[in-house]
């Protein structure tokens, strides 16, 4: 997608709230009403529609001019002491894929899974042996989804914003789905155009200056504690300065897909939306 447009472009996390009647394929008439431009199918409960729907819902999205991406499900944890949960993780991660192909999805998002017994180095190890296994299986049915290992905001969970990047070094054919907030969430301490903007430098420096042309971002107001990640907010009721975020982004030349996922979907969206458009408008008459 990276010549495809230029700049961001932004959605929901799922359906938004004013769809009605509420399914994916009324979501993408509404995103277009709303002037939102992607959707990320939500499949973390599973999978909620056949190949008919999801061949209707690729047909409508391209109509449109939609781009939609997908987030894997929850329960999805690569790092279980239980073999069965994770086989069974491996078949809903290939699952979600195949049905992503089906819908005309390039990006799929998923969770690496909780620490557990393992250390970071261990955890780390087995993902990558996972990921590699997984990301085989795909090419060898021409499935060219991209997989996009999110960084997390709980500490109990695999998700550094380091350990993102180096699997992501390693596995050229992983990429990563930044959360600003979960990275926000986890330490509590970035928060701030500076710090931003260092974490889009990193990105750039381990994985090359492209990956910051073809992002994939998660946005949302956020409550944490000492453990991290507690719930998501919306961006009004919460401290993480957004709008230096979206500066940030904009001054760095970052393109790519803005999934917000606060609770009020849209509005959030549509504010972070016309804060990005605002400002690169302005940027314009100082060259």
């Amino acid at each position: 997608m990276n010549s495809a447009f230029k700049g961001l472009i932004f959605g929901t996390a799922g359906i938004p709230l004013s769809t009605s009647p509420a399914s994916t394929l009324h979501a993408l008439d509404r995103l277009k009403e709303l002037g939102l431009s992607c959707l990320e199918v939500e499949l973390v409960r599973g999978f909620r529609f056949s190949r008919e729907t999801a061949m209707a819902i690729r047909r409508r999205a391209e109509e449109l001019g939609i781009i939609l991406s997908a987030h894997a499900p929850y329960s999805i944890n690569f790092l279980s002491a239980e073999p069965g949960k994770r086989l069974s993780s491996q078949e809903q991660l290939l699952s979600s894929a195949r049905l992503a192909e089906l819908c005309g999805i390039r990006n799929l998002v998923f969770h690496g899974g909780f620490y557990g017994t393992n250390p970071p180095d261990k955890a780390l190890e087995i993902l990558s042996e996972t990921l590699k296994n997984i990301i085989s299986i795909l090419r060898s049915e021409k499935n060219r989804v991209i997989l996009r290992l999110e960084t997390m905001g709980k500490k109990s969970q695999f998700g550094t914003l380091e350990e993102i990047l180096s699997l992501c070094q390693e596995i050229e054919e992983l990429q990563p789905c930044l959360d600003f907030s979960h990275l926000y969430a986890r330490e509590g301490e970035l928060n701030g155009y500076q710090q931003f903007s260092r974490v889009l430098n990193k990105v750039a420096k381990k994985l090359g200056e492209d990956v910051l042309h073809d992002l994939h971002l998660h946005i949302s107001g956020i409550e944490f504690g000492e453990k991290g990640e507690i719930k998501h907010l919306n961006l009004k009721e919460a401290d993480l300065r957004w709008e230096e975020w979206i500066m940030a982004l904009h001054d760095r030349g970052v393109a790519g897909r803005v999934i917000c996922e606060s609770p009020s979907l849209e509005a959030d969206a549509l504010c972070l939306q016309n804060l990005y458009l605002a400002y690169k408008e302005k940027s314009k008459k100082f060259f």
